[in-house]
């Protein structure tokens, strides 16, 4: 039986896609980096909010979402 050895490719595969990534990332306008870091923080304070409504009424906060049709 012959044994399958793609371990060595599929890591060059790997290095030169991150050489891509990286190479886009610097080719990124620097209005566009500025509004994708904005988003990524409204997303982060968005997320924060959720976080701290469960940990102080996560029994309440099920219940009403139920009643609203939730499933």
């Amino acid at each position: 039986m012959a044994a399958k050895d793609s371990g060595g490719q599929s890591q060059s595969q790997r290095s030169r896609q991150d050489a891509d990534a990286e190479t886009t990332e610097a080719a990124v306008d620097p209005e566009i980096a500025e509004r994708h870091e904005e988003i990524t923080e409204e997303v982060d304070d968005l997320l924060d909010e959720i976080d701290e409504v469960l940990e102080t009424n996560s029994e309440e906060f099920v219940r009403s979402f139920v009643q609203k049709g939730g499933q």
